[in-house]
């Protein structure tokens, strides 16, 4: 078993790494062995490992441990995407969180990370028809994470959420890939309107903390949305949008902001 495990882990460098520094970790910090074990090092795979903390903290007297084990397994199992996303969102964290200095964090310790992983697993009971199981996805996330993304959203890959705490995203919102935001960020409506009703972020975006973005509105690809902004109408792509409600005040500074985090705005 040791063998196989080894062999699957050269074919993958992220969880080998992964498992690398798992194991570094317990040489400092030996009381740490029963999370990092049960968590990654007991796990031939980073979908088993992303299947049990998935079951582990979403479980609760509703829903047992081991039925949400087996619903993550499905879903991991039917889907390869979802565990490619993983990869890069893990990639994302790292390249970008200046807090991050090892991939094991995001897995273990890092909620914004973890809920992202979770709506992901909605997100494909969603797409199967199962809504009620999606539903109860989406609540279990928010009251353990403090994100609300419903299972609906599009979410791209290559996603940062920096703290992630108050993340609100709603039914219809699409967002592309190697997008960055920060907490308490809402992609929401704008009232009662049904339908088509919430925005769509292009790749690359950089949206600061505390930032609104309402409407069916389409922010173009590679823009900064400064921290505390009210964006209610379409932004051109590569642009610096600030104020309440939000205007655009430059050029976005760089190729890639939502890689960079370069959050501050330099007057023109």
């Amino acid at each position: 078993m040791a063998e196989t495990i080894q062999k699957l882990q050269t074919l993958d460098p992220v969880w080998s790494r992964v498992c690398d520094e798992a194991r570094a970790a317990l040489a400092i910090e030996p009381l740490l062995g029963g999370l990092v074990h049960s968590s990654l090092l007991h796990h031939p795979t980073m979908e088993r490992a992303l299947a049990y903390r998935f079951s582990l903290k979403l479980a609760s007297g509703e829903m047992s441990e081991q039925l949400l084990r087996e619903l993550a397994d499905e879903a991991y199992g039917a889907d390869a995407q979802l565990g490619q996303a993983a990869r890069a969102d893990l990639v994302a964290v790292y390249d970008r969180d200046p807090a991050c200095h090892r991939y094991l964090q995001p897995l273990l310790f890092f909620k914004g990370y973890q809920a992202v992983q979770a709506y992901r697993v909605g997100h494909w009971l969603w797409s199967q028809g199962r809504h009620d199981m999606a539903y109860f996805v989406q609540m279990r996330v928010s009251e353990v994470f403090g994100v609300d993304i419903h299972p609906a959203a599009q979410i791209g890959r290559g996603i940062m959420i920096d703290h992630a705490h108050s993340i609100v995203i709603g039914e219809t919102a699409v967002v592309g890939d190697n997008v960055s935001m920060l907490h308490s960020v809402t992609l929401g409506g704008t009232g009662k309107e049904d339908g088509d009703r919430h925005p769509k972020i292009g790749n690359g975006v950089l949206i600061g903390a505390g930032a609104k973005v309402l409407g069916n509105i389409h922010i173009g690809h590679c823009t900064r949305i400064a921290a505390g902004s009210v964006v209610l109408q379409d932004v051109p792509p590569c642009k610096t949008v600030a104020g309440v409600p939000a205007r655009v005040v430059g050029e976005a500074g760089c190729d890639q902001p939502a890689l960079t985090m370069n959050q501050v705005v330099q007057p023109e």
